[in-house]
């Protein structure tokens, strides 16, 4: 069956673009993938990612709205009692291509504020950028503050009404590689899919003798 979607493997190119200004893989020694999460938390999606996680003794990094930590924080602890990652994914999900730079880096201070108060403690400052895009001068600022800027190789486009779960399926399982990260999203709009993919996502490279490590 053929498959008809946008590209779900990051082109290299642009790691060689920007060879220290993002983070797009990780390469371990083990057989290892890094599986992260957009959005969340909520309590409709999270504990569910979790629960599933845990049947596989699974690690993941989730970068988190600061709004959505506000509103939910006891699901947002449950991230941080389970040992994942957290990252920053500004207070309001802030488009980086349309938003000033003084603007873009409050948000993601808030969010940063909001972050270390339910944690108790200065996390690990990991920023991923809402729809994956970013200014080069919001980029900078950001390092300059100690960010790493946490991007992808491979994009499973859950989130999209107009790819099916299928696809859904096949782009991840079809493009992953030893040491890529791979974007998913612990959202209400991209739930029915993830319901479908992760858990033969999991199996799948649980299978094949990979583990599931922390950024």
């Amino acid at each position: 069956m053929a498959f008809f979607s946008p590209p779900a493997r990051i082109p290299a190119i642009l790691k060689w673009w920007y060879p220290s200004w993002y983070i797009w893989d990780k390469k371990e020694e083990s057989k290892t993938l890094y599986l992260s999460f957009d959005d969340g938390p909520v309590p409709e999606v999270t504990p569910w990612v979790l629960e599933l996680l845990d049947r596989y003794n699974a690690k993941a990094s989730f970068f988190c709205i600061g709004d959505n930590i506000h509103k939910h924080p006891d699901v947002f602890k449950s991230l941080l009692a389970k040992g994942h990652r957290i990252g920053n994914h500004t207070l309001n999900h802030l488009k980086g291509w349309e938003t000033p730079l003084e603007i873009y880096l409050e948000n993601t201070q808030q969010a940063q504020l909001l972050i270390n108060a339910s944690a108790k403690k200065e996390t690990t400052k990991l920023f991923r950028p809402p729809y994956g895009k970013i200014k080069r001068n919001q980029a900078k600022r950001l390092r300059e503050l100690g960010y790493d800027i946490i991007m992808y190789r491979v994009i499973a486009y859950d989130w999209d009404a107009a790819i099916s779960k299928e696809q859904c399926l096949h782009n991840v399982l079809h493009h992953t590689k030893d040491g890529d990260i791979v974007v998913f999203h612990d959202s209400i709009k991209a739930y029915e899919k993830l319901k479908y993919v992760l858990p033969k996502v999991l199996e799948h490279f649980s299978q094949k003798g990979y583990r599931f490590g922390l950024l």
